[in-house]
Parts: structure tokens; sequence; C-alpha cells
């Protein structure tokens, strides 16, 4: 009976020393951040800033040599820099912990086709891989799950809860479905040709998709003598009230997927990937569609794609007048989204100005996902979720957060990886 005691005291103390760290309480006392340059995530940058907030929202944003009262505890932030909370938009976090453990993945459903289920009711607030996320500045999330043609839907959250109920900010905002390819190759592997070619599939399976929403704009205007959950799913995409986000690359496709989708009513529209959206870039600002770019660091998909494709998309949807944020899908993709603003970091190496850079991770992403009215640039009534940071929050170098607040609850920057690499530091120091 001791060695049971024991062995659960043991399990109890193991646990609690790896838990995630707490989340902050409210915000009791107003914070004024004064002398930092601040950088407020619609393309504007004012030097030497005074930024106050309390009980959660931001009350002032200007110069610090504005003649205003500065307002309870007052930080000295000069040669330092102040951003909004990055927004990691089309994010797996919190859905699954250990890829090789299957009673943590929780990201897929069986079938093709669920736009009712909720991502967000699997979403883990005690994730240690969401934990690491703050320490760089990516401070909320969309949600999102994957498989099949309609994976589900997305929540937002904020990084620093107890619980999904604690975290949301944004319940519900789309459904993301993924659209066909119109090519297809052999299994090289099984000695099949490699090669791309057409694939006689393809409207077969647009008109799988065509009729799965008609179907489901028939029934939401009928009787509804019987209740169907999928159906009654997609209602906020006829009326207006949700965005579909459409999973799709390569022109026709994209093509394909507004017209579509726009025959059928639907009116709020996002692209994610788009590969080649910048060959119908006058297709999406005709009809006001954003595009949610990859992660730059990759090989470019097609073999007739420039070398540096994937580094300057970016930038060439933004001239053409794309609204382009960034997005997370892919290898190590819950892993990687703590590298967020060095991607972001990336595409401003290859020409895209630094502060529209910065964008793609706090303004435009805030639009596409329907939340700038409370985050995602530095405006007095908006949620005090931004960050202090050493130097530029672009750069790995630069970006060393010193605080950062989540609806002006200082939280912890302390991870189970900050703990390691202090462990391990001090095994070093001389005597």
């Amino acid at each position: 009976m001791k060695k049971i005691i024991y062995s659960l005291l043991f399990f109890f103390i193991v646990g609690n020393i790896n838990a995630q760290q707490t989340p902050a309480n409210k915000q009791s006392t107003a914070i004024s951040i004064e002398g930092a340059t601040a950088h407020l995530g619609n393309g504007k940058v004012i030097e030497n800033s005074l930024i106050m907030f309390n009980e959660g929202k931001l009350t002032f944003v200007g110069s610090a040599m504005a003649k205003i009262a500065r307002q309870g505890t007052i930080i000295d932030a000069k040669e330092h820099h102040v951003y909004p909370g990055f927004i990691a938009a089309n994010a797996t976090l919190g859905l699954v912990e250990i890829d090789a453990v299957k009673a943590s993945d929780d990201e897929d459903e069986i079938g093709p086709n669920n736009p009712h289920i909720r991502s967000l009711i699997a979403y883990n607030a005690e994730s240690k891989v969401v934990e690491s996320m703050r320490p760089n500045g990516v401070l909320m999330a969309q949600i999102t799950p994957r498989g099949g043609t309609f994976s589900g839907t997305s929540s937002i959250v904020q990084l620093d809860a107890w619980n999904w109920e604690d975290a949301a900010i944004k319940v519900d905002d789309a459904i993301h479905m993924n659209w066909p390819g119109s090519f297809t190759s052999g299994r090289w592997w099984l000695g099949e040709d490699p090669a791309l070619k057409a694939d006689p599939k393809y409207p077969a399976n647009i008109g799988n998709i065509k009729t799965y929403l008609t179907n489901a704009k028939n029934y939401l205007s009928g009787t509804k003598t019987k209740t169907h959950l999928p159906y009654e799913a997609t209602k906020g995409l006829f009326d207006g009230t949700q965005r579909l986000f459409i999973h799709v690359s390569g022109e026709r496709e994209i093509t394909d997927a507004i017209t579509i989708s726009k025959d059928l009513g639907i009116k709020n529209i996002v692209i994610v990937h788009g590969e080649g959206a910048e060959s119908v870039a006058d297709l999406l600002v005709k009809n006001n569609i954003p595009v949610v770019l990859d992660r730059p660091h990759r090989n470019p998909n097609s073999e007739d794609d420039a070398y540096d494709y994937t580094y300057t998309i970016a930038k060439v949807l933004t001239d053409k007048g794309v609204v382009v944020s960034l997005g997370m899908e892919g290898q190590m993709e819950r892993m990687n989204t703590r590298n967020l603003p060095f991607y972001a970091g990336t595409f401003a190496a290859h020409g895209l100005d630094k502060e529209v850079a910065l964008q793609l991770l706090t303004g435009n992403t805030a639009k596409i996902l329907g939340i700038d009215n409370m985050v995602g640039t530095l405006e007095v009534g908006k949620d005090a979720t931004l960050f202090i940071s050493k130097g530029d929050a672009l750069d790995m170098r630069g970006n060393q957060l010193t605080k950062a607040f989540i609806q002006g609850r200082d939280i912890s920057l302390e991870t189970h990886q900050t703990k390691l690499w202090k462990r391990y530091s001090n095994k070093y120091k001389t005597k």
C-alpha cells in the first residue's frame, strides 16, 4: 500500500513540475510602456512611443512626448520594440501533442464531409507545444482541423488559458474545405509514370463538392423535417456570417473554387496555400478574396516555378493588391509555428517592406479572421495583446521578448524549453 501511495505521489509531483505555466491573472493595475519603438501592425511606426492599457484594453497609443499623465506601473522600454501579438492562421496547435502517439492526435475525423466538427472542443490548452509559441510573440492562433473534403470548423484562441472555453476569442469562425487538384502523377516507387498529367476524376470531384453544397443550401431553405447536422453547420456560409477557407493551389483550381462558391451564394471566401494565385490576382482583388500563404522555407511545388518563388510570392501578391497573411501547414507544422515571425522576416528579406511583412502576422491576419475589431493592431479600444522585444521581432537574433501581455494580463514567458536552456547554461558557468 505504501508503494502505491509513494508511486502516486511521485507521478503527482512530476506531473506538476512539468505542467504548463499557470495562466496569468486578470489585469488589476494600469500599465504604461514608455520609450519603445512601436510597430502598430498597420504599416505605421511610432518612435519613442507611449502605450497605456487598463482592464485589458489599450487606452493610449502615441508619442512619449505627449503631455499626458502616465498610468499605473511604468515600464521603461527605451531601445526596445513593441508589437501587437502575432496571430497564427491555419494552425493545428493544441490538436496534436506527439505525432507518434495516436491518442494525442485529434486533428482529423473519419469521413470526407465534416463541416459540423468543431476543432475548439478538442483544443488542449495545456499543450507543451502551445506553451512554446509565446516566447517568440505568437500569442493567438486559428485552430484548424485537417483531412477530408470538408475538414470542419476552426476557432480562434489566445494562448494563455486554463481550458478551451477560457481560450476562445472567436468561436466557429470558418469552415475549411480541401479542393481537389486537376493533375495527378504515378507512384514512381511502383514503376508508374511520375510525370504530371490531367486527372480524369477532377470534374467528378468538383461536381461532388458542388452537389454537397447545393444539397446543404436546399436543406437550409426547406422544411427540415429531419435534422442533418453537417448541413446545419453550413448555414453561416450562405448567410455571410461565416467564412469558407478553401485550401487550394493551381490557377485552374483557384478559379473553379471561386466561381462555384460564388455561384452558390457563398460570399466570404479565403484562399489557403494559393500556389499560382499570382496568375489570378485580378480575380482575387475583384472579389475581395485574401490569401493565407504557407511558410516560405520550402521548395516550390512546380518545376516551372522560379527557385525563389516561395520567398517572393508575398511581395508579388501584395504588389497586385491582394491581402496576404501567413499560416502554417505541412511538415512539423505545430513545432514550426513558433517560427512564423522569421518566415515573415524571410519575405521581408526578399523584397517585401518590413512593416508590410509584419502585417502578415498582425493586421492582415486579424482582418482575414474577422477579429480586427479586437486585435491585430495597436489602437485605442482594442485588446492589450502585445509584447516587448529587445530587437527586431522578425529576426531570430532580435526576437528576445522581455514582456508579453494577453488582454492586459502579464503572461509568463517560461516554458519547458527555457527551463532546459537555463539548466544547461548554468552547467558550464565558471565558478
